[in-house]
């Protein structure tokens, strides 16, 4: 937080005790300003703290008192029953590429550890031996770390393609489906599975199909981005559909899945990369080269959070309340949203403000322009990303009707 103010202009030194919804309160004397920051990517409670899932406090007994597990290495490619499980939720439980043996898993270091090991492997061994002049498409705008990763993997031509529509606030389809058209055979094509980050808007079930047909046509390879299965909708099986679909069509793909968000595991870095080939011997041909891949990476895994992971997918009533408590923060990002864009219409806030509803997940792109940014962190002192992107889980109900009439006064003042 200290760094955030001094960013904008504001020297940590004149800083009251800051009032934060994602962090709580600051030791010192009482506030004499309200100030917000809705820049953090984790969730938090109405109350503004973090939440150790339930199920996870349940399942972190359990292993403390199981006397025959022990701190040995586990195998290079992680825990078995972990990127067993982690691959099953996200192809389904009656995936025939499951039960065609055309799935394998590799237990990474969280989603950034299931894109960078994709990444290696597709860099050495894609369509050739040797493919740093393979493009690589990135949505515009997409997660940070998506550029950084295939760059440092040794690719040399990254490219961007449109994503965001700022004039309509949604999916820009057909400039995607373009870029997708003029893309290079072969080329990758890094897919948010779902809750895109930062924009929250998603393609529809039926957009999905259109970009699917394109890519098959034109050789296109996906490599999904899964980190919020669950969390965006409240239902696994929905925000997997995406992924479930391409494998359906026949394609061979990578998913990263990270468990930071629904499992609330964000300090374990739990991670799976999911891959989907041709046969069962095209797959374990992948493995053996990824094997050698981690093996000079981290060499093999840390094992907590895998078995916390595994331990609760494995077991039907702990699966059941895992999938009940990622409802539980589904439900409050979603009400968060209602409610909010409910008082921006209630207010007669000028444009339209349904792109708040019909986003998902996290993350809201909001359409504030740059001046009003700017009024919102020196005037409001609610501090959000110069694109307009806010953390809905920054909002409670205690500051909504705040965080509403500052948008306002915004939005009016700086059209």
């Amino acid at each position: 937080i200290s760094a955030v103010p001094s960013q904008v202009g504001f020297p940590y030194s004149a800083l009251p005790q800051v009032i934060c919804p994602t962090l709580g309160y600051r030791q010192g004397p009482p506030p004499r300003r309200k100030t917000l920051l809705f820049s953090l990517a984790a969730y938090r409670t109405d109350e503004g703290q973090p939440w150790v899932l339930p199920v996870v406090k349940k399942v972190e007994q359990k292993i403390a008192n199981d006397a025959s597990l022990n701190h040995e290495y586990l195998p290079i490619l992680g825990l078995p029953e972990f990127r067993a499980n982690a691959s099953r939720i996200v192809l389904g439980e009656d995936s025939r590429a499951i039960k065609e043996n055309r799935v394998g898993g590799v237990q990474c270091l969280g989603g950034t550890g299931g894109l960078r090991i994709g990444a290696e492997f597709l860099r050495r061994w894609y369509n050739g031996t040797n493919n740093t002049a393979t493009p690589v498409y990135i949505s515009s705008p997409s997660w940070e770390n998506h550029n950084s990763v295939f760059v440092n993997a040794g690719f040399k031509d990254i490219r961007a393609y449109r994503y965001w529509d700022a004039a309509k606030r949604g999916l820009d389809l057909e400039g995607l489906l373009e870029d997708m058209e003029s893309a290079p055979e072969f080329s990758i094509f890094v897919l948010h599975a779902c809750a895109h980050n930062p924009t929250g808007t998603d393609p529809t079930l039926e957009q999905w199909k259109q970009i699917a047909a394109v890519m098959k046509r034109r050789f296109l390879f996906p490599f999904f981005d899964s980190a919020y299965q669950g969390f965006a909708s409240g239902c696994l099986d929905r925000d997997a559909w995406a992924v479930r679909y391409f494998v359906s069509e026949g394609f061979e793909l990578f998913c990263a899945q990270s468990f930071s968000k629904n499992f609330g595991l964000y300090n374990e870095r739990v991670g799976n990369l999911s891959v989907v080939g041709k046969d069962a011997d095209n797959v374990q041909r992948v493995l053996s080269q990824m094997e050698k891949i981690v093996r000079t990476i981290w060499s093999n895994p840390p094992s907590q959070g895998a078995r916390i992971v595994a331990t609760t997918l494995t077991c039907p009533q702990l699966f059941a309340e895992w999938k009940d408590n990622v409802k539980t923060m589904a439900d409050r990002v979603l009400l968060m949203r209602s409610e909010l864009r409910a008082r921006l219409q209630a207010l007669g806030t000028p444009g339209t403000w349904n792109h708040i509803t019909e986003q998902i997940g996290m993350f809201s792109f909001t359409g504030l322009n740059p001046k009003q940014v700017e009024y919102m962190i020196k005037e409001k002192h609610i501090y959000l990303m110069a694109s307009g992107r806010i953390n809905m889980c920054g909002l409670t109900t205690k500051n909504l009707d705040y965080v509403a009439s500052s948008i306002h006064e915004a939005v009016t003042k700086f059209q």
